[in-house]
Order: C-alpha cells, then sequence, then structure tokens
C-alpha cells in the first residue's frame, strides 16, 4: 500500500462523480505496503480506501475484486468492493486500473495475543471452506516457479551464505509436489498488516491482491511465520496451537496436512525471503515507499530448516 501514483483533490473529486458515495471532503496516502497506490477516502456518505493497480492489469483484477465481493457475502470478514453506477468495481484513475472499497473499523496488532491469533484462525477456516465454491481461478503466480526465476535474478547479488541457503532450499522444496492436499482459494499473503481489529475482534481480512487457487496448508504456514513468530525466529507454541485449532473449527485438518507441515513452512520462509530480497535490490520509484527486511525471513527459514522435525510437534 505506497503511493506510486500521485492523484490530486480536483482529479479524485471528479472521479468520484461516478460513485453514489457523496463528495470528497478529505484524502491521505497510505504508505504501508509494497505493491499497488492506497489512498483513505473520506466523502459525505463514509470512509473508504481507494486502490490504484500497478502491476495488476484490468484483465487479472476481476478475480480479486469479485473474491472479495463473494467472500464478504459469506460472512468472511473482508472489505466489499464498491460498485460503480455502472455497477462495476473495477473502474480506472490516471491511467491506472483502480477500485473503491469499504474502510473497516479498526487497525493491525504489532504483537497479536492467543484470541487474536485465536479469531483469524478462524476466519481464514471460514474463508477457505467455502472457497471451493467460488467459481474462478487463478494460479499462484508467485509460486515454485517464480521462485527459482527470482533466484536466478538475485544470484549475483548475494553474499555466499545466502546463495548456499537459497540453492539448498530450492533443492529441498523441488522433493515435493502436494497433489494430495486440500486446495482451494487462499489469500497468500496475511501478515499482520493485512488484518484489522478492535480490541480482540477481527473486523476485516484485507489485502487480497495475491490471491490464488493453491494449497490450503500453505496459507497458514504464511500466517504462521508471521503471527506467531518470536523475536528469536522461533515459533510460539501457544499462539500455533490456538491458531490451528481455531482452523481446524472451520475445515478439519488431515493427516497428510500434518505430514507437509514443516515443507510448508519452509516454502512460506522461502517466497517472502525471496520477495523482499528483490525489493530491496529491485526497487520501484514512487512517492511513499516501504520496503521490508529481508533478513528476517532468512532467520525464519534457517529456524525452520534447523528445526524442521520438531514443526510436527506443532499441530492441533
Amino acid at each position: 500500500m505506497s503511493v506510486y501514483t500521485t492523484v490530486s483533490q480536483d482529479e479524485l473529486a471528479l472521479f468520484l462523480q461516478n460513485y453514489d458515495q457523496g463528495e470528497l471532503i478529505d484524502y491521505q496516502g497510505i504508505s504501508a505496503g509494497i505493491e499497488n497506490t492506497n489512498y483513505f477516502v473520506n466523502t459525505g456518505s463514509g470512509h473508504f480506501v481507494l486502490t490504484l493497480f500497478e502491476a495488476l492489469t484490468a484483465v487479472e483484477l476481476p478475480y480479486f475484486l469479485d473474491l472479495m465481493a463473494y467472500l464478504a457475502e459469506h460472512q468472511v470478514p473482508s472489505a466489499h468492493p464498491l460498485p460503480d453506477r455502472n455497477g462495476h468495481y473495477l473502474t480506472s484513475l490516471n491511467q491506472k486500473p483502480a477500485a473503491l472499497v469499504q474502510k473497516l473499523e479498526g487497525k493491525m496488532v504489532e504483537t497479536p495475543n492467543v484470541a487474536q491469533v485465536a479469531e483469524l484462525g478462524q476466519a481464514i477456516g471460514r474463508m477457505h471452506a467455502v472457497s471451493p465454491d467460488f467459481s474462478i481461478h487463478r494460479d499462484n503466480e508467485r509460486g515454485p516457479h517464480w521462485w527459482r526465476e527470482t533466484a536466478s535474478l538475485l544470484d549475483s547479488k548475494l553474499d555466499p551464505d545466502s546463495k548456499q541457503l537459497l540453492h539448498d532450499e530450492l533443492e529441498f522444496q523441488s522433493r515435493y509436489r502436494h497433489a494430495d492436499l486440500p486446495r482451494g482459494v487462499i489469500h497468500a499473503d496475511l501478515f499482520r498488516d493485512n488484518a484489522l481489529f478492535v480490541g480482540e475482534q477481527l473486523t476485516g481480512i484485507i489485502d487480497f491482491y495475491y490471491a490464488c487457487n493453491d494449497v490450503l496448508l500453505y496459507d497458514l504456514a504464511v500466517i504462521t511465520n508471521d503471527w506467531c513468530t518470536l523475536e528469536d525466529s522461533s515459533l510460539d507454541e501457544e499462539r500455533v496451537g490456538s491458531l490451528l485449532q481455531a482452523y481446524h473449527g472451520q475445515r478439519p485438518l488431515i493427516a497428510l496436512e500434518r505430514g507437509a507441515w514443516p515443507v510448508m513452512l519452509r516454502a512460506a520462509a522461502l517466497r517472502f525471503w525471496l520477495s523482499r530480497l528483490y525489493d530491496m535490490h529491485f526497487p520501484r520509484e514512487g512517492e511513499m515507499t516501504h520496503t521490508k527486511d529481508p533478513d528476517v525471513f532468512k532467520r525464519i527459514l534457517k529456524h525452520r530448516v534447523s528445526q524442521h522435525d520438531a514443526m510436527h510437534g506443532l499441530w492441533v
């Protein structure tokens, strides 16, 4: 949620004439996140988030916007996109695809507690349980093929230790295909800054723009690595247990998923280590940008590798 494309007050006021949300009062750029341009927008009828899509195309975007609407309509706490006066979720602004969505109450939590993690587990379990009925399919564009391509681009920029770790983990992950694991729609980027809370109540999951069809357990691994990791890169067993138990209540986990759990935790760490390395070495220009530290996930990956067998013990 950085600002790469600047929108003037007059441009935004004209854009809002295509909606029934009233006249513009004020707006502000959002610096958190890294992929799209986002603004908080206040009008005479409420509070909204405007997103200008910097990489995704108008052909790709209906998947995400229709998914957001579907989930909001199936009791998954999330922001519903707003249709313009022609009934379209997707429009354009300053030569970029654009969408206006509900602004949810609440804020992100820096250090989630057990109850908050359980709330999230229940919500993502609900999402995974209803996602098979969502009719549109999208492959995970940041899966193993992307890992290998990105690793090749980064090769000349890495220190020897990072090169070896990356080579070894890519070789390890290449042994697994996970063909028998349950699949469906996943968020694929559900970090702490993509969920909002009021106290211990989850008010909404946001930023679905990496959502895709993939292994459901991978989504849980992404969440676990961010929501349940301690400062020394180890996992908080109480939070992991709370997450998995609450999830299990919505979509029961199976024995095959327990067997794949350590591999998925490593895959999730690898994916975000690579993406942060890429963003650091190949930055995009923007008015307000935010680049995250790749070493966080290098340390997490090292921990998950060293504690591979012990990860089986963190299960419901």
